[in-house]
């Protein structure tokens, strides 16, 4: 298990407040404890980010390894599912590919996540598996107005329909699964709450719930009564926002607001 040293430095001071724009990564993962030892792991690793590139921006979605033996390298790249067949889809994904090897140039264990994919890789086969053992949480740092009960319980609502319909779209055929859904519910005339979550395709019904409830509970223990809130793992995310958040998004609405960050791990 990764310790706390070994996420990249620039979440070290995890507790600064932080300006989010779309186009920097919500979050990346360099695993301290696997080095890159040799140079046919370096090769594998180079020859499966192109195929991730390539085959997730066409299919939204691709797991595939490369290599043989110890030596051999697994990948994973997504896409949101409201992005799938977008030119915004191939752009997050180019850059993923790129960033995450500037950001964990010597672990064989590396994951990034962008507002649109998310990317890993690995020597060890990971697929199906659950993983909530590193992530990050940021929070908006105002509070909603009114009655903070009646948001809690509208929230929750909200948050309980976009998980049954994310959990529902695991159990399609293997082209349409997608572990995403979305929603929104009117809190005032001119107050809209939106919410949307999403698992990695790997995963099976069962493993996306665990996800989801154990990134969901960090909304009660770091979200209470905030504006907007979001949980991320390399196996799932949810987030909620008094702003519009499902494709295409203004990046503005982010970087208006403020929000303060914490690393989640066991």
């Amino acid at each position: 298990m990764a310790s706390f040293s070994s996420y990249h430095l620039i979440f070290i001071f995890s507790l600064l407040l932080t300006y989010c724009s779309a186009e920097d990564p919500w979050w990346s993962f360099c695993n301290a404890n696997k080095k890159i030892d040799n140079t046919q792991i370096s090769s594998n690793i180079d020859n499966i980010l192109p195929q991730l590139v390539s085959q997730a921006s066409t299919r939204g979605y691709t797991y595939l390894s490369s290599g043989s033996s110890n030596d051999r390298v697994y990948g994973l790249a997504q896409c949101r599912g409201d992005v799938l067949n977008t030119e915004e889809c191939s752009t997050c994904i180019k850059e993923a590919s790129t960033q995450i090897q500037k950001l964990c140039p010597n672990q064989a264990d590396a994951r990034i996540l962008y507002e649109f994919c998310f990317l890993r890789y690995d020597t060890h086969d990971f697929a199906g598996e659950l993983d909530t053992s590193n992530g990050l949480i940021y929070w908006n740092v105002e509070n909603v107005t009114g009655d903070p009960a009646a948001f809690a319980k509208v929230l929750g609502e909200l948050t309980d329909k976009v998980v049954d319909e994310a959990l529902v779209r695991l159990t399609m055929d293997r082209k349409n699964r997608i572990g995403y859904a979305k929603g929104e519910t009117k809190l005032t005339t001119f107050t809209t709450l939106y919410s949307l979550v999403q698992c990695t395709r790997d995963l099976s019904k069962s493993a996306c719930s665990q996800c989801l409830a154990t990134a969901i509970a960090n909304y009660d223990g770091f979200c209470k009564d905030k504006k907007g809130c979001r949980a991320v793992y390399s196996s799932c995310f949810v987030r909620y926002e008094l702003y519009p958040i499902a494709y295409p998004v203004n990046s503005i609405n982010s970087t208006q607001n403020v929000y303060s960050r914490h690393l989640l791990h066991p």
